[in-house]
């Protein structure tokens, strides 16, 4: 049977996970050279776990030149030294574990640095297949480099010009590029056996799955991803197999292809599709020309709308069709956070109300759950500025612990800090919101327990929209109402008869007034009642 279209089940763990997504360089610095470390991870766990989240995932912790912030790795079986050793990561996975969180890696596996041993010895042995080359430039002519060794030639690049891509092979020929190689030809071959090699390899160490960068990047020219799902089809196939309780979770940014392909989740990322643009963007920092000019949803104004998200979510769910799962995310290390531009941390409860009760796999970028701001016209570190208009930087500041100078990093001059904290006074902190129930931190937690007690508000639970607009207004599993207003002037929805009844209760609710027929809420207001 194609294993593109075998039938699949996710594991049940993960339909009720709760991502947070850490930055290593950024999270937690506990030797004091201004680098976050694995060492400093552990200490956090019971942060964490207080929290309740359930499943980390790790921006690239592996072997790197840090030319794109490790997302160039020289080596995918070895922990970068500036985190720690093999060891430290099995100690946080086993420390998390104990903890009731899992612990996801990054797997960056469509290209390589130029300075992994793979390619070295590539770049002069023209019968190694392992890397895409071309005694001429090919197309696109922006995405070749000339070979460093003694082969000639030029290689393909994935992303940064250090970041050569790996050889899956081809969908199709082509008369005009005969170097072209099929998907099954020995190079390809040889690449996927590798990734399998490395995913046992962490998985034999406590480590519980994959996000997968640029996932749909592998085979090229490949229309409809039709050769690239196959690929996956077949890891996925030997990850039920061999790992049952452990997933996979692409960079793709379209759920209704990649779940299909094989994998458990997908995110609604900025750059494919709008439904995240729709709920987030404001226009500020990571941000593209192509990308439509709309106004979000989640902005104070109250010009957006919430139709073209709901579209979207409710296309990928029908073609989904219960064999995986969307997963929703604050913000990530390539696009701005939740708190930007105007939308301030008074802002976004309302937001953390909607995304803990819609049907997706919620994913918490570090620091938005206090607050932490993007931070504009920050310069380069580690090729976090991809263009002006496109500046990451501002999304990878270190994580705002406490009030110190550098948030618990250390106090080394500016240029071994890995980046410069956010420089208003008035930063959130960890410290000052942990023992203030009404701050944003706490209101996060509460939410994030809520929705563990309440099967009706997690990702399998059926959703009906009753009101598209201001205020949004749903009910989840006919038992449970949410309404969530994000603009800053109040507003008011009707409400089918008998849907409130004497018994109904208020669970978590700002600003919000529920009567028989209709929701009235105060600007960045939300309700969550059980009927």
């Amino acid at each position: 049977m194609n294993a593109v279209n075998e039938p699949r089940t996710a594991p049940a763990w993960l339909a009720d996970a709760i991502l947070y997504q850490i930055y290593p360089q950024s999270f937690a610095d506990s030797n004091g050279d201004g680098i976050g470390d694995l060492a400093g991870v552990l200490e956090r766990l019971d942060y964490l776990q207080w929290l309740g989240v359930d499943t980390v995932w790790f921006s690239p912790l592996f072997r790197s030149p840090f030319a794109d912030a490790g997302y160039d790795v020289s080596d995918y079986l070895s922990v970068a030294p500036r985190y720690g050793s093999n060891d430290d990561l099995a100690a946080v996975a086993e420390a998390a574990r104990s903890r009731g969180i899992r612990v996801m890696l990054d797997l960056v596996a469509g290209h390589t640095s130029d300075q992994h041993p793979w390619f070295r010895a590539w770049a002069d042995d023209p019968d190694d297949d392992r890397y895409i080359w071309s005694p001429k430039v090919g197309s696109p002519a922006g995405a070749w480099a000339p070979t460093p060794g003694s082969r000639g030639g030029y290689f393909m690049l994935n992303f940064y010009p250090c970041q050569p891509a790996l050889n899956f092979g081809y969908a199709r020929d082509d008369a005009r590029e005969p170097w072209r190689q099929p998907v099954d030809a020995p190079g390809p071959r040889a690449n996927r056996e590798a990734l399998r090699e490395i995913m046992a390899y962490w998985f034999d160490r406590g480590i519980s799955g994959f996000r997968v960068d640029m996932a749909s990047s592998l085979v090229k020219d490949d229309p409809g991803y039709v050769e690239t799902g196959r690929l996956w089809g077949e890891m996925r196939t030997w990850i039920d197999r061999a790992y049952p309780d452990n997933v996979l979770i692409p960079e793709w940014g379209d759920p209704a292809v990649a779940v299909p392909a094989g994998f458990h989740a997908d995110f609604f990322l900025h750059f494919r599709g709008n439904a995240l643009l729709s709920l987030w963007h404001l226009g500020v920092g990571t941000a593209d020309p192509s990308w439509p000019a709309e106004p979000a949803f989640f902005d104070a104004e109250g010009l957006g709308a919430i139709t073209e998200f709901v579209t979207q979510w409710q296309n990928a769910a029908e073609l989904i069709g219960g064999t995986g799962h969307i997963a929703l995310p604050t913000a990530n290390h390539d696009y701005a956070r939740l708190v930007t531009g105007s939308r301030s941390r008074e802002h976004v409860g309302a937001a953390y109300a909607f995304l803990m009760t819609w049907p997706t796999l919620p994913t918490i970028y570090y620091g938005d759950e206090i607050g932490m701001r993007y931070i504009p016209d920050m310069p380069d570190k580690e090729g976090s500025m991809l263009a002006p208009l496109n500046n990451r930087t501002g999304s990878r500041t270190p994580m705002q612990w406490d009030a110190s100078p550098n948030a618990g990093f250390s106090t080394a001059p500016a240029d071994q800090l890995y980046l410069p904290i956010d420089p208003d006074p008035a930063r959130p902190t960890v410290a000052a919101q942990r023992d203030d129930e009404g701050s944003l931190l706490n209101l996060v937690r509460r939410l994030i327990a809520l929705r563990r007690a309440t099967p009706a508000l997690g990702s399998s639970a059926p959703v009906e929209v009753l009101h598209p607009g201001y205020p949004f207004v749903y009910t989840r599993g006919g038992t449970h109402l949410v309404a969530i207003n994000p603009r800053r002037e109040p507003a008011t929805a009707s409400l089918p008869a008998g849907l409130v009844g004497d018994g109904v209760r208020a669970l978590e609710v700002h600003g919000a007034r529920l009567a028989e027929t209709e929701v009235k809420i105060d600007g960045f207001g939300y309700g969550i009642y059980a009927l």
